[in-house]
């Protein structure tokens, strides 16, 4: 089955889906992005995602080229046409096509440009054998907490982690705390069962998967501790897992050489993964793509 892809309004074959030359997002990573993951035909977290793009795009000064609600609308009608049952959708907004410049052209109307991959249906299952990170230092901007293109440093911290057989890389800062993963939020687990995840501030993004897990933290009763932490308490904690759209909750079972829960998960993280693995499962119905909406 061909890919559809959704490019300025238009849904078509993603083989013949194209975007100006000069688009400000090819040419500047003038643009920003969200993923939004489904889970047995249903978005997880949808409004969460969509609220965060609203705000980086702000951020940026760029305008949404559709109201939230007909963005939502359209991204569950990509879902339908691709038949997507598990997997995600990629959603990117750029500042326009314009002449090269560096300072914002005038009366430019931004692009949007989405489309799916698809994951195997189960794949949560594999979650529970765990994964190796590595540590890199953290030689991005400032301002993190904006979802932009720009990814150069990651793309280079995520091939170390490829070539040294990891799942991911942690990012370091100069004082030897982590910040958090190539594409995830960072989290430690210590020996008395508090988690602990760095608050969210301009340095890190602020996870929307990592809201939903401290809400499932504090409701299913364990403590948590919302600071930075250094990569030698991660060496000494209990536990650790990683966290974002795509990695769900995903549990690190070895940080470099150091490994952790004698290398399988915890029963830390399988409880709260069972539970989210719950809620994502329970979803709102409305962000299901067989909704009677899009009959």
């Amino acid at each position: 089955m061909s890919q559809i892809a959704f490019v300025n309004g238009q849904f078509l074959p993603q083989s013949q889906s194209m975007i100006s030359i000069e688009d400000r997002g090819l040419l500047f990573a003038d643009s920003v992005y969200e993923v939004v993951y489904m889970m047995d035909g249903r978005f997880v977290d949808m409004t969460g995602h969509l609220d965060r793009l609203e705000r980086s795009l702000n951020e940026l000064e760029i305008p949404l080229p559709m109201s939230l609600d007909v963005l939502s609308f359209k991204i569950l009608q990509l879902a339908q046409k691709n038949r997507l049952e598990t997997g995600m959708v990629y959603i990117q907004i750029t500042r326009g096509s314009a002449p090269r410049d560096f300072k914002f052209p005038q009366n430019v109307a931004p692009n949007i440009l989405m489309m799916v991959k698809r994951m195997p249906k189960g794949r949560e299952a594999n979650l529970r054998k765990g994964i190796k990170v590595v540590t890199v230092p953290d030689i991005r901007w400032k301002r993190r907490d904006i979802k932009t293109t720009c990814l150069l440093a990651q793309v280079l911290a995520k091939q170390k982690a490829h070539e040294d057989g990891a799942g991911e890389a942690w990012l370091m800062d100069d004082e030897g705390y982590v910040t958090e993963g190539g594409a995830s939020n960072a989290w430690i687990i210590k020996e008395d069962g508090t988690f602990v995840t760095r608050h969210a501030d301009h340095l890190i993004l602020s996870g929307v998967t990592r809201s939903s897990l401290l809400h499932l933290i504090k409701k299913l009763k364990f403590k948590i501790e919302i600071r930075p932490f250094l990569l030698s308490e991660a060496y000494e904690a209990k536990e650790a897992f990683i966290s974002g759209a795509a990695a769900l909750l995903t549990p690190v079972v070895q940080i470099n050489s150091h490994v952790l829960s004698d290398g399988k998960i915890g029963p830390y993280c399988s409880k709260l993964l069972d539970a989210y693995l719950n809620y994502g499962k329970n979803a709102d119905e409305s962000y299901r793509w067989e909704h009677p909406s899009l009959s």
